[in-house]
This record gives structure tokens, C-alpha cells and sequence, in this order.
């Protein structure tokens, strides 16, 4: 086992056994099996091992919650509340339709998390040279004062625009997360161009719907046809899995699942499609080519509801297995048996995830992907059509919250994903403006998340920055912080949430006490304001007062009825859903040829510059970053089934199930190199190196390479995470990482 998980899973043995769930006992959480009747998650044990597991201690109550974290489902919760101060398990809320009951292990034993040693309890302050780790405890007071000059300070010195406040999904909920825009837009402070996940996939998918908002997800129970594609819902999205376990059992749906690599996912699946990172658009061109060979397409819906049927009918007759086989790595037989699925079941529903967003190409791999349910008319039936993300349906006013009436438009917008960029002082990233001096950071860890790590290492690094970081853990951005402030968990505060996996908006009340000095992003946003002079109502306002006044701004009642109710049910009627009335476009017509500069996204953007012109219709556009004779592999860097991107790596449980940072490759390549399983490797790009350890798998196409997980810097030999190997360049067409879309070369270390 590696050093740093052995260290962290020593460290923690004697909380675990007080407040995490038994070993193998997370009775509503996704948990690996070794037969297909449960796709990745386990049954309840039956009443007689609940009740032996409860007898020693009984719970003071059961509450009610949402989880917050990074993942569409946003799952209705139960706690177990011992005191003011304790939580046990936590399961999934059984009467919640689409949570129906299932969490993943994550999130059933987060009492590991609440009460971790190791959670930041006191603000610090740099006492050492920075990156040394050395901090010495400061008051609250001292703590917002120090925060507040250096503000201030920056301001004077080179205007408004050097202070950038930045955050991202450390938790989901609209007051905690989006509060820090209130203190930006009253200050005038730099805007933040939100992009390190959404934007590709958001976009494609809208390109053709104009909404992004699609069939009822629980819909997924009711098919005869559920295609999984871009997202390793076993890993990301349990309650994907429970509606498509339910769809089988009572059904005898089939399950198409497209990816990557062999994943836990695809491994569940009645046909698995693997293809090469970046080649979804060609695999949808083939099966649609398919479709109208064989006389699958429904041309009366097409003719009704689509905008170009027959120019892409024509546009497909040279799309066909064969040519996408070349480009994606899948044989023939497989795309003709996914066709033949497709055309042969009206009742298909195509889950998209968002790996589409990880790839250069992505928002046009998302949207060809989507156009296959328009082909084939099942958008008509329930239980079919296609989904990625309900945001489109909630109608939420967060004026309140985000302070957008103080916005000022002249303030420039500094993009998320291009922070290495931004603190190297790239003229492009900067907008031609001054420099970024000083930073607030909420809910994120850029030096392990953002691409680019050795620019964004070396922005940190620069004397003239100042640096607060407002967390739970001594993160590896914290550890490069002038001021770090300790932050409360979901269940410390009040907070709302609305599900973009399900349709629902969810209350997360306040249920323990913060652990010693702990406080929420609200009261460190509003404290802050104080002391710097910012004005706007939200600053005067509790955490309960916004969730109340923007539910009734937004038409959704009241916080006392959310509170009875403990979620609302926002999903529209069948026929508005399925877009029976017409898509969202003014003509109502699903689009196969959008015009990409103006998708209606919903959030600001700017287009980014194109590498090539976009295909006017769906195709293979062949921007991704192909291997060459210098970098022979291809590597994505995808989800662990421990880890949700940088949170969860301090459990133990989480840790000894990731064991240590590893790429997989398959054996042939790895023979090939000289590799064996188990030997450390070092991958390495013109962004730089990272040395890891190889695991041999033959569930990858020859010379792709998959990461799992994102370990903390510090689990790599050299301090260098994955992250390292990833590029910063902006995704056409407003934004976006590529995560899953780096050449690489791979050697054996010495």
C-alpha cells in the first residue's frame, strides 16, 4: 500500500470503529458485487441485522437532509443524530422517488468525515516561507482583519479587478456556494467565468433541445432500453443504476453502456461499447447511419419535430460501422448490435453524463449523442427520449444570494479552468487587464484540481499574491494559503439544493453543532463584507432568511413549507418534458444544425477561439489531442468509486480502497514497454511528469490509459499529481478542461 494512504488509514483507526459504519455494512450504499441483479450497489440487510446494529446505541433521531456534494443525484438523505455535536450512519431516503432508498458508501459513512482528526478547527496564519506548511492559530477577528487589509491593499494598489474570488461544487448548496458572488459583485472584484465541468456538456446537450432539461430521470424504470453513455454511474451516480436495475428486473430492459474502459459501469452492462477517448460523435453518426439504412428512423416524427432530417440522412450514408470502427477502436458487430437496439425498442432512454465534458470535442460529441432519440422518435414514449441535467426546470432568483443587482457588466470575467494561466501572468488569460494579487477561495482546490499544475503551483508560489482559503482540510491549496479560515460541513448550516440529476428541490437543515471555531461560508462572506465596506441586503441576512426569501421569489413558497415537506417536486407534465409542444427553439424544432455561437446556454459566457470550424452536422471533429509519435498514449482521467474529485481522499475507507495513485494499461502495451503490473511509471507530456504506479488491464483499447481518481499531490512520489499532464486551453465553444483529452508517452522508472 502506498505510504500516504497507510499513514492516513493508521492515523484514523481509532475514530473509525466509534462513528463509521462496520465494515461492509453500508446498508443503502453502492457497494461492488460479483453477479448483474444489483448492478453496483447493495441490498438492505434484512430487520433482525438492523436491529443488532442499532441496539447497542440508539440514535437520539433520524433527520432529514440532501447531500451535498458534486453529483447530479443530489440525494435525499436520513441522518442518525446522537447529540448536538455526533451523527452515525446516514442512508438514502426510501420515500424520495428518485433516491429511492440508495446512497453511495461515500456519503453513508460521512460521520468519517464530520469527525475527522484532522479537520480544520481554528483560523491559521502563515508564520513560514510560503509552502512550508508552517502556520500558527490567529483569532477570527485577527484572521478577517489580515484578509480584509490584504484586500484592500490589492484594491488600492492596482483596482477592484485584482481580488478574484474563486470557488466551485466543494458543496452544491445555493447560499453556501454562490454567496461568495454577492461579495464580488458589490465590491467589483474580478468575475469568475465558471467552466472546469459544465460547459461542454450543458452546451451540447442544449444545442439540440434548447433547454437543458429532458425526460424524467425515474422514467429510466419504465424503459425497455436504457443506453448509459459518458458517465460511470456505478462510480458518479448511483441512483442512475437503481432505475436501470428496476428497468431489468421488471421489464427485462437492456443495458447499453459506452465508455472508455471496461469500468464498473460498462462491466453491468448487457452490451458494452468501448471506444477511444474523443470518438463518441463518430459511434452516434454510425448507429444513426444504421437507423435510416435500415429503415429505423421515424420519419413522421422527424418531419414534425426535427429541423434537417433528410440533410442528415444524406450527410450519413458515408458515416457508416466501418468508418466509425477506424476512428472509435469498437468493432463493427458492436455498432450494428447498438443500432439494432436502438431501432428495435421505442422505449429507449439515453442517460448522458458528463464526460462528454472532459474532451475538446465534447459539446459536439454530446450533442450528436443526443440526436440519436430524435432518429428514432422516442422522445414520444415514456420511458424514453434523453436526459443529462434538469437545471432548465427550476427558475430560481438567487439575486439575493449572488448579489446580481450590484453586478457591474464592465468588470471583466477571468476564466475558472485557466487559473495556472491567470497567476503567470498570461496577458490572453488576464483579459489584457492587471494582475490577480489576491485570492478568496471557497468550496475548491485548484492546486489539485485545475489543469496546468505547474503553472497553477507556480502562481501560488509568487510573493505578491495573498492567499485566504476558507476549508475543511488542510487541502494541498490550503497548504500554499496566507490565511486559512475552518469551515463547517453540510450538516453544520443551513442550505438549500436543487437536483440537475433528478427534479428536485431539497432542504439541508442545520443538524450538529460546527466542531470548536468552525463557520459557514455565509457568516465568513458576510463578515468579510463588513469589514470591507461592501453593502448590499444579503449581507444582513441569516442563511434561513435567503433560502426563504428565494424559494418565494422564485415561486416555490415557503421555507416552512420546504422544511414540512423536505423537498418539492419540480418536474413538468409528460408532454412538456418530452417536448411534445415543440423544443425549446422558436420554430420548436430539435436542432441537428445548431448555430454554435449562439446555443442558449442560460449562464454568461463568451465564445473561445476554435481550433477548426464546427461540423454543421453531427460527424467526428477532430480537435482532440491525438497521440503522436512523441506522446503514443492517450490518457482520461476519470472518476474513482472512492474519491469525488478531491473530497473523501482523508476517510479510510476511502483511502483503502483506492490503495494508491495507479494508471491502468493494457498488457499488451505494457509487454511492449517492458512494464509488469505493479512497477512504477512515470507519464509525461510537454506540461510535464507524474510518476504512479502501472496496473495491467485489458478492459482498455491499445494506447489508451485511464487514471482513476484524484489523489492530494502529496500520494505521488515527486508531489506531483495528475493534474500535471492535463491542458488549460479553453473548449470551443464557451469553455471547458479537457481532462479526458491528453497525449502522453509512458516509461518504466527506474
Amino acid at each position: 500500500m502506498h505510504r500516504f494512504a497507510l499513514h492516513r488509514i493508521r492515523e484514523t483507526e481509532a475514530y473509525v470503529s466509534a462513528y463509521a459504519l462496520p465494515r461492509g455494512g453500508a446498508e443503502h450504499a453502492a457497494q461492488p458485487i460479483s453477479d448483474k441483479t444489483g448492478l453496483g450497489f447493495a441490498n438492505p440487510p434484512d430487520a433482525d441485522r438492523l436491529a443488532a446494529m442499532n441496539q447497542a446505541v440508539r440514535p437520539q433521531r433520524i433527520a432529514a437532509s440532501a447531500c451535498p456534494h458534486d453529483c447530479p443525484s443530489t440525494c435525499a438523505l436520513e441522518v442518525e443524530v446522537f447529540d448536538a455535536h455526533t451523527i452515525g450512519r446516514i442512508r438514502g431516503a426510501a420515500d424520495n422517488r428518485y433516491t429511492a432508498g440508495v446512497i453511495c458508501a461515500k456519503v453513508a459513512r460521512y460521520a468519517e468525515r464530520v469527525h475527522h482528526p484532522d479537520r480544520l478547527k481554528q483560523p491559521l496564519r502563515r508564520v513560514g516561507a510560503k509552502g512550508s506548511k508552517e502556520f500558527a492559530p490567529i483569532s477570527w477577528d485577527d484572521a478577517l482583519d489580515l484578509v480584509a487589509e490584504a484586500f484592500l491593499r490589492a484594491e488600492q494598489k492596482h483596482g477592484s479587478e485584482a481580488v478574484w474570488p474563486y470557488y466551485y461544487a466543494g458543496t452544491m448548496g445555493h447560499v453556501m456556494r454562490d454567496g461568495i458572488n454577492r461579495l464580488r459583485h458589490a465590491k467589483k472584484y474580478s468575475g469568475f467565468f465558471s467552466t472546469i465541468c459544465v460547459n461542454p456538456a450543458w452546451t451540447g446537450f442544449i444545442a439540440g433541445t434548447g433547454k437543458l432539461a429532458g425526460a424524467d430521470p425515474r422514467e429510466m424504470a419504465k424503459s425497455d432500453l436504457v443506453v448509459i453513455w459518458g458517465t460511470n454511474a456505478a462510480n458518479t451516480q448511483v441512483n442512475v443504476m437503481t432505475h436501470a436495475a428496476r428497468a431489468r428486473k421488471e421489464r427485462g430492459a437492456k443495458i447499453v453502456v459506452v465508455d472508455v474502459y471496461m469500468n464498473a459501469t460498462m462491466q453491468q452492462a448487457d452490451l458494452p461499447v468501448l471506444i477511444r477517448p474523443g470518438t463518441d460523435g463518430a459511434l452516434a453518426c454510425a448507429v444513426m447511419h444504421c437507423l435510416f439504412r435500415d429503415g429505423k428512423a421515424d420519419w413522421d416524427y422527424l418531419e414534425r419535430y426535427t429541423d434537417a432530417p433528410r440533410e442528415l440522412a444524406a450527410h450519413l450514408r458515408t458515416r457508416d460501422p466501418a468508418w466509425a470502427s477506424r476512428i472509435t477502436g469498437c468493432p463493427v458487430e458492436s455498432i450494428e448490435a447498438f443500432a439494432r437496439l436502438a431501432g428495435g425498442t421505442k422505449r429507449a432512454y439515453f442517460r448522458l453524463g458528463y464526460g462528454f465534458s472532459r474532451s475538446r470535442n465534447g459539446a459536439f460529441n454530446m450533442h450528436a449523442a443526443s440526436c440519436i432519440a430524435a432518429v428514432t422518435g422516442a422522445w414520444r414514449y415514456e420511458g424514453g427520449g434523453a436526459f443529462h441535467n434538469n437545471s432548465g426546470i427550476f427558475h430560481l432568483d438567487k439575486s439575493l444570494i449572488e448579489g446580481a443587482d450590484v453586478r457591474d457588466p464592465a468588470i471583466r470575467m477571468l476564466d475558472q479552468s485557466r487559473i495556472g494561466p491567470i497567476l503567470t501572468g498570461d496577458e490572453e488569460a488576464l483579459q489584457g487587464g492587471g494582475p490577480v494579487t489576491a485570492l478568496l477561495i471557497q468550496n475548491t482546490n485548484p492546486v489539485a484540481v485545475a489543469p496546468e499544475q505547474e503553472k497553477v503551483k507556480r502562481g501560488f508560489a509568487r510573493d505578491d499574491l495573498f492567499v485566504c482559503v476558507h476549508e475543511q482540510f488542510m487541502t494541498d491549496t490550503a497548504k500554499l494559503a496566507d490565511v486559512v479560515l475552518p469551515a463547517t460541513m453540510f450538516l453544520e448550516h443551513d442550505d438549500f439544493y436543487t437536483a440537475g440529476g433528478s427534479q428536485y428541490i431539497l432542504l439541508g437543515p442545520k443538524l450538529i453543532e460546527p466542531p470548536s471555531e468552525c463557520r459557514s461560508n455565509h457568516e465568513v462572506i458576510c463578515a468579510l463584507a463588513q469589514k470591507l465596506g461592501a453593502a448590499h441586503p444579503g449581507f444582513a441576512m441569516t442563511a434561513r432568511q435567503l433560502i426563504d426569501a428565494t424559494l418565494q421569489k422564485s415561486g416555490w413558497g415557503t421555507l416552512a413549507d420546504i422544511e414540512a415537506k423536505r423537498w418539492i417536486d419540480c418536474q413538468p407534465d409528460f408532454a412538456t418534458a418530452h417536448y411534445l409542444d415543440g423544443f425549446a427553439y422558436p420554430d420548436g424544432k430539435f436542432r441537428f444544425k445548431p448555430d454554435w455561437s449562439n446555443v442558449p446556454f442560460g449562464r454568461w459566457h463568451r465564445n473561445v477561439p476554435r481550433p477548426a470550424p464546427i461540423p454543421a452536422l453531427p460527424d467526428h471533429w477532430a480537435v482532440i489531442e491525438e497521440a503522436d509519435t512523441e506522446h503514443p498514449f492517450r490518457l482520461a482521467t476519470s472518476p474513482s468509486r472512492g474519491f469525488l474529485n478531491s473530497t473523501f481522499t482523508e476517510t479510510p475507507t476511502s483511502l483503502s480502497r483506492e490503495r494508491r495513485p495507479e494508471v491502468m494499461i493494457h498488457p499488451a502495451d505494457a509487454a511492449r514497454l517492458g512494464i509488469a503490473d505493479g512497477d512504477r511509471v512515470t507519464l509525461g507530456n510537454r506540461r510535464g511528469a507524474v510518476a504512479l504506479h502501472a496496473k495491467l488491464f485489458d478492459g482498455v483499447r491499445r494506447g489508451v490509459l485511464i487514471a482513476e481518481s484524484l489523489w492530494p499531490n502529496s500520494a505521488y512520489a515527486d508531489g506531483r499529481g495528475i493534474n500535471t499532464l492535463t491542458g488549460a486551453d479553453a473548449i470551443a465553444p464557451f469553455g471547458g478542461a479537457a481532462f479526458h483529452d491528453n497525449r502522453v508517452w509512458v516509461r518504466k522508472s527506474a
